[in-house]
């Protein structure tokens, strides 16, 4: 199974095919507005404008599990993403990252590229996970891991 085999609502709560990213390098993210790595949307929309001719695409997902760091509507995440970092970035409605509820994407992101130790569960806000352009789930960067760090993977992966 591809990590782009699954669909996702986005912002608008439109149904998204992810399959429709197959051939490009996927960075996804799980997001939030009011967190400490919240200023990493800026690092994320700059890799986005400077690769994505060459076939990057970020595809943000805010998630609220995390010290409610992302309480409200997609309206208002848009609103917010839009005005303080000039997101031009695929965003998507909100979801669980972890539990039960955690979206299959997510449950897949989790298997193929654990965390530290082994572990599977989602830390932190801005997780991030890179996806090769066959779908296969290429790292997992820790929260603190700036967009910047992960020029030389980016990089790297576009070349192949």
């Amino acid at each position: 199974m591809s990590a782009l085999d699954f669909s996702a609502d986005d912002l608008h709560g439109q149904a998204v095919d992810l399959r429709q990213y197959l051939g490009q390098l996927v960075l996804i993210v799980n997001t939030a507005s009011a967190c400490g790595f919240t200023p990493q949307y800026q690092g994320l929309e700059a890799l986005y404008r400077q690769f994505k001719d060459q076939g990057l695409v970020v595809l943000g997902f805010p998630c609220n599990q995390f010290g409610q760091q992302e309480p409200g509507s997609a309206q208002e995440i848009g609103a917010f993403c839009e005005k303080n970092y000039d997101i031009t970035f695929p965003l998507f409605a909100k979801i669980d990252v972890n539990g039960e509820l955690a979206h299959p994407l997510y449950q897949h992101l989790k298997s193929a590229a654990p965390g530290l130790l082994g572990t599977q569960a989602i830390k932190w806000n801005f997780t991030k996970f890179l996806i090769k352009r066959d779908g296969a789930v290429y790292k997992r960067y820790a929260p603190q891991t700036t967009p910047q760090e992960m020029l030389a993977d980016i990089q790297k992966l576009l070349a192949e």
